[in-house]
């Protein structure tokens, strides 16, 4: 169960980091301004509150009276509805600002990654764009809309209740200001160690669930293998690491928060000892005393709340970092801002400019290497394939046979030389102009959650019912649909995993056939088909490929024969090229590969 390991951002505090928010944070400036404004009001509140309870004790209990007493309650009552609402008001703006901060992050986001290229994706594990996508937005915009209220509304009531403790006796509030610096020293001390712990906890419990849903998924894997102690053996000892830097963190909250009863209580303690003193010495009113107590008993919990999310704040910067280093990722493959101009982008296709793909391609003088490869794959590489073809290629696993579909698909590009598509450079027109034009079945084909309709209908969205199902039916896809259910409007399942890998095969095929494209691209197509249903699907294919250039990416060689072109490849390079009768005459390396498939096929007959 290995883990992907995240970098760790260990930055101080950078303000141009920050800034990367403000496209972001724009949209939502009078959200910010209502924040503001709603939270000022309810601090001013707080602090008036306990102005009105020295109001009370001078007024009604030192004189002994009730008069007046309505007019009083009605202005307390008024306060706290006022207090009320602001709560609710700053409530709802930090609520508008964390719902649609966090929607549009992760739609710049998806956005961002449809535009990103195939050798991205070759690298880059799943889980980490998923983290990226949803955990770090929704901890930044959550963050933005409510650490930062909170910060707003205790830096207000801090700062008013100093001014408001200044105002009553200077000398009393020096007390409890000269006991601040100690609380905030302490509260950072703590925060930071305490925050250091909590990301390894969260580190830690990614890792978990990351292995967790691993175990899960791979549970028949598991079983199958018999390496269930093994598995349990990995997840014990996460666990167990967790459980450690957990117990840590606990530890440190465990003194924290006594220590800080502790520093609070005592400035509490001191003010009353000093405050009483002043009475009986009536330098100072009972009322004052009792307007300080309250302001000494509340002050502390913001000065830790501004420490502890400063530090928080300071943690969100990796999150920021993170989600910035995604939307910074530059497209392997990009369109000309001149091509885009005339012929649009992915989101804004300008069809209407597009011209007829007839498919001719051709390779000329091509070198090429894969961006995480040191190697050229290819080099000074000619080929031209009249519009029609039918090319096959074939190879042992892993000698590289996809290199010349994705250079065809402009899924990469030449590192020197030119792919040409119907004459022309296919730079120089739209990547969708290209791709709108391809049909690829994978090997492993992959069914987007939903109907047998709606994955066919992928192909063409505007398709009827009718050319759906005519689809269907011309690769016998139709077979899989007699045996559902719900017919053509049973749900596949997530991935498709209510379907068999055959199933889903057919369901791909019949998608691309729906798409009618120049250029089919059938990457071991069959090869997770029965024999019959393969043959039937190999009648489909030999009418359905007349006039259209198309790649045959074959293990099975019987399936090739009757290609126009073969190129066989091997460690990465073609080696050999030419129709099957002359493949074989030469006795090079494709009538090795024939030979020894010829045999092991009819071995599996006679088994049989």
């Amino acid at each position: 169960m290995a883990a992907f390991d995240e970098q760790d951002y260990t930055k101080s505090f950078d303000l141009k980091i920050w800034k990367r928010l403000g496209p972001f944070l724009k949209n939502y400036r009078l959200a910010f301004a209502g924040m503001l404004v709603f939270n000022l009001v309810a601090a001013v509140v707080d602090i008036v509150l306990p102005l009105l309870q020295q109001y009370a004790i001078v007024n009604f209990i030192e004189k002994d009276t009730l008069q007046g007493l309505g007019g009083y309650i009605l202005v307390y009552l008024g306060a706290i509805l006022v207090s009320a609402l602001s709560v609710v008001a700053f409530g709802l703006n930090s609520m508008h600002i964390e719902m649609y901060l966090g929607r549009d992050m992760r739609k710049t986001l998806f956005h961002h990654l449809q535009r990103l290229s195939f050798s991205f994706y070759n690298v880059t594990p799943v889980g980490y764009l998923l983290t990226r996508v949803m955990s770090d937005t929704n901890r930044i915009a959550g963050m933005i809309a409510w650490n930062f209220t909170d910060i707003l509304w205790s830096l207000f009531y801090v700062l008013g209740t100093f001014a408001a403790m200044l105002l009553l006796n200077w000398k009393l509030a020096l007390i409890v200001i000269l006991i601040v610096p100690a609380m905030a020293i302490l509260t950072g001390y703590f925060q930071n160690k305490i925050l250091h712990w909590n990301r390894k906890v969260r580190k830690y419990n990614s890792r978990i669930t990351g292995a967790f849903n691993e175990g899960i998924a791979g549970a028949k894997t598991t079983k199958t293998l018999g390496t269930e102690e093994q598995m349990s053996d990995e997840f014990r000892k996460l666990t167990a690491d967790m459980q450690e830097v957990s117990i840590r963190a606990g530890r440190l909250n465990a003194v924290f928060v006594p220590l800080v009863l502790f520093v609070s209580t005592l400035a509490v303690a001191i003010v009353l000892w000093r405050g009483g003193q002043m009475v009986m010495e009536d330098l100072l009113q009972l009322a004052i005393l009792s307007t300080f107590f309250t302001y000494a008993i509340g002050i502390f919990e913001p000065i830790q709340s501004i420490a502890g999310n400063i530090a928080e704040f300071i943690s969100l910067q990796a999150c920021i970092e993170r989600v910035t280093g995604l939307l910074d990722e530059v497209p392997q493959v990009q369109d000309t801002p001149e091509v885009e101009a005339r012929y649009g982008d992915a989101f804004h296709p300008k069809t209407e400019n597009w011209e007829p793909l007839r498919g001719e391609i051709e390779f000329r003088d091509v070198t090429f290497r894969y961006p995480d490869g040191g190697e050229n794959v290819l080099e000074h590489f000619s080929l031209h394939i009249p519009q029609g073809t039918t090319v096959a290629i074939v190879g042992e696993t892993g000698a590289g046979k996809s290199t010349l579909v994705n250079l065809a698909c402009r899924f990469f590009e030449p590192v020197e030389g030119q792919v040409l598509i119907d004459g022309r450079d296919y730079r120089e027109r739209s990547q969708l102009w290209l791709h709108s034009n391809i049909g690829y079945v994978l090997q492993s084909p992959h069914l987007f959650s939903g109907s047998v309709r709606e994955n066919i209908r992928y192909g063409k969205l505007d398709a009827t019912d009718a050319e759906v199902e005519a689809a269907a039916r011309a690769v016998s896809a139709d077979t899989v649909v007699s045996k559902l259910e719900n017919g053509w409007d049973s749900d596949v399942g997530e991935g498709g995993d209510r379907l068999s890998t055959g199933e889903k095969q057919l369901i791909s095929f019949a998608r691309a056939v729906l798409a009618d494209p120049r250029i089919f691209v059938l990457d071991e197509a069959t090869s997770s088909i029965d024999t019959k249903t393969e043959q039937l699907i190999q009648n489909a294919i030999d009418h359905l490929l007349e006039d259209r250039t198309s790649f045959l990416i074959a293990h099975r060689l019987s399936t090739i024969r009757k290609a126009d072109m073969i190129l066989v490849v091997r460690d990465g390079r073609i080696v050999e090229q030419g129709r099957h009768e002359e493949l074989l005459r030469k006795k090079g390396y494709y009538h090795e590969l024939y030979s020894k498939q010829f045999a092991e096929e009819s071995a599996a007959r006679i088994l049989e």
